[in-house]
């Protein structure tokens, strides 16, 4: 389960978590544009994305596009593409070897410092200790 916009709590908790739209709320995306914008945001999360560019799998204007996803999806496209960065780099960290730098390169983040801030805000940890802890998870 995805983290609300107004959940202060975090985000979603474990890595590869998915959103499922809701089915059609009122205002909201239709299914069918729902599940391709979702597919092409899996399958793009980690290059730089135009608000624009996620509107138009759906066909319409940025600003209607924002509105319905929101009320679809329980947050702002910018913050569900985060998340879905926020997963994969979580995955990496705990699967490999990878340099912080590399990593946050290869999630989409701008810099390893982009990275840490924004995992520090929405997962309260930095990308090391999420490293450490997940080590120490295998060692138990």
């Amino acid at each position: 389960m995805r983290r609300r916009e107004d959940d202060p709590a975090g985000s979603a908790s474990g890595a590869g978590s998915a959103q499922e739209p809701a089915l059609q709320p009122k205002g909201g995306l239709p299914v069918r544009s729902a599940r391709k914008v979702q597919e092409f945001l899996d399958e793009n999360f980690t290059r730089k994305l135009a608000l624009a560019d996620m509107a138009a799998v759906c066909g319409l204007s940025p600003y209607h596009f924002m509105r319905a996803f929101s009320r679809t999806f329980g947050m702002p496209p910018h913050q569900y593409v985060i998340d879905l960065r926020l997963d994969f780099a979580e995955r990496l960290l705990a699967e490999s070897r990878m340099t912080i730098a590399d990593i946050a390169h290869l999630a989409g983040f701008s810099s390893q410092s982009h990275f840490t801030t924004l995992m520090k805000k929405y997962r309260q940890t930095t990308p090391l200790q999420a490293r450490v802890g997940k080590l120490n998870a295998k060692i138990r």
